[in-house]
């Protein structure tokens, strides 16, 4: 269980990329179970049940990024003690953090559960709507701290150069997700529950195993005095790990603010908002994963003192994007509409099969600005040096929210997401700018 990549030696093209890769594969099988809750219900439910679905997406994507941005700020020191072959520390840093995310989950879904509703209200959920999201959601929280233990599971595993294990999980999760959707909402006529409980039983399933994996996993490393919680561990992780989540709930109260803005145009263009929004989250997928793993690449690297390494990494990781970018500004051209109408049916929905074939087609020429600011965020989350990293995310935030809100009205929808790359634009150029200054090379988390 010990074979991973080596980031520390040998090629950082070929590491970044074969890191990634899994990565990549994994975060789209991923995203293909969550878009699978979409594409049923729209297609064997209705336009409504696709924009209920839609409307919960944007609140439950909080709480994911939450999740996430606690993974990927706690495996920044998992990653540095791996990196400095502090096993014992590594293992205690995994331990505690576990042991405090599952604690938070549980506070948080308690939290979601009872203020769902209300924040559907506020969100101007249309009325046709409102029972079934509200009903997707209470359902979904139940299953909260499954998912954020499997993402904090997923992070460690990541932080360890292990991201294959991650990958071969989701696929697995993936197929068990769509078939139970298939099965409660088709055969069962559960509708909108259906597709609530067949996400939550996956994820469940799945953060079962990859914690069973991973503690079999730590067995194979030798550490003296390994600690099952460190108050002084915790305290330090915290110190990235905020920063992180605040930066990944930024983009999601950017979300929540901006489908606000989208729900005052009617269900319909809703539903095509909905059904972009999710291709244009598989879209982003190899952006983030490579950006994910450049903060890995990072950590390691400035655990074992090899700091001008990380440039070359960076130089890697700019080509991988800029590859990456090519493609999916073709596809999203060339494919739009049928990829729409996997949504949305063309003949009784037209505001939303044009909605989302002109978000669609403009996102995806522009996604290549947002992988060069997460491979830039990438090294400053990586070494530790989070300050302007979470401020250039809030300035992306201000610009994208700001206009979308104030905009829409006046000029229509097409605005909300015409400002999208302008918001990545500024916040890649805040980011790259400190990061030219070198700082980032003396924030070294653990001590020699």
């Amino acid at each position: 269980m010990k074979k991973g990549v080596d980031l520390i030696h040998g090629k950082p093209t070929g590491a970044m990329f074969f890191f990634a890769l899994p990565m990549i594969i994994g975060n789209l099988f991923q995203q293909f179970y969550n878009m699978a809750d979409s594409v049923i219900v729209g297609n064997f439910v209705g336009e409504d049940a696709l924009a209920a679905v839609g409307a919960s997406y944007s609140f439950t994507n909080i709480f994911i990024m939450v999740a996430i941005g606690g993974g990927m700020g706690t495996s920044v020191l998992v990653s540095q003690y791996f990196g400095a072959k502090k096993y014992s520390a590594m293992k205690t840093a995994v331990y505690t953090f576990l042991t405090t995310f599952v604690v938070f989950s549980i506070l948080l879904a308690l939290i979601g559960f009872v203020v769902n509703p209300i924040v559907l209200k506020a969100l101007k959920t249309p009325d046709n709507i409102y029972e079934d999201a509200v009903l997707y959601l209470q359902i979904y929280f139940m299953g909260l701290p499954f998912m954020f233990m499997y993402n904090i599971l997923s992070a460690n595993f990541n932080a360890l150069g292990k991201s294959k294990i991650p990958l071969y999980l989701l696929m697995f999760s993936s197929v068990l997700n769509i078939v139970l959707d298939i099965w409660f909402v088709v055969s069962f006529g559960m509708g909108v529950a259906g597709v609530a409980i067949a996400t939550v039983i996956a994820q469940g399933v799945s953060a079962t195993i990859s914690f069973t994996l991973l503690m079999r996993f730590l067995k194979t490393y030798e550490g003296e005095n390994v600690k099952r919680f460190d108050v002084k561990m915790l305290a330090n992780g915290v110190k990235i790990a905020i920063p992180s989540i605040i930066q990944q709930s930024i983009v999601s109260i950017g979300l929540l603010l901006t489908q606000s803005a989208v729900n005052q145009f009617g269900s319909s263009a809703v539903a095509g908002y909905s059904a972009a929004s999710r291709l244009e989250s598989i879209c982003i997928v190899p952006m983030v994963a490579t950006g994910n793993a450049m903060s890995t690449f990072t950590a390691q690297n400035l655990g074992a003192g090899k700091q001008e390494r990380i440039k070359e990494g960076y130089r890697a990781a700019v080509k991988i994007i800029i590859g990456f970018g090519i493609g999916i500004a073709l596809a999203t051209q060339l494919f739009h509409k049928p990829l729409i109408s996997a949504f949305v049916d063309t003949s009784s929905a037209s505001l939303a099969f044009e909605t989302g074939t002109a978000y669609l087609k403009f996102i995806g020429c522009f996604v290549f600005i947002l992988g060069f600011k997460t491979i830039t965020d990438g090294i400053l989350r990586g070494s530790g040096d989070v300050r302007v990293y979470m401020i250039a995310n809030l300035v992306n935030l201000v610009i994208r929210v700001s206009v979308a809100r104030l905009g829409a009205p006046v000029l229509g929808m097409w605005i909300i997401w015409s400002i999208v790359p302008v918001g990545w634009f500024v916040n890649f150029a805040i980011s790259y700018l400190w990061y030219r200054t070198g700082n980032w090379k003396r924030k070294k988390l653990i001590k020699e």
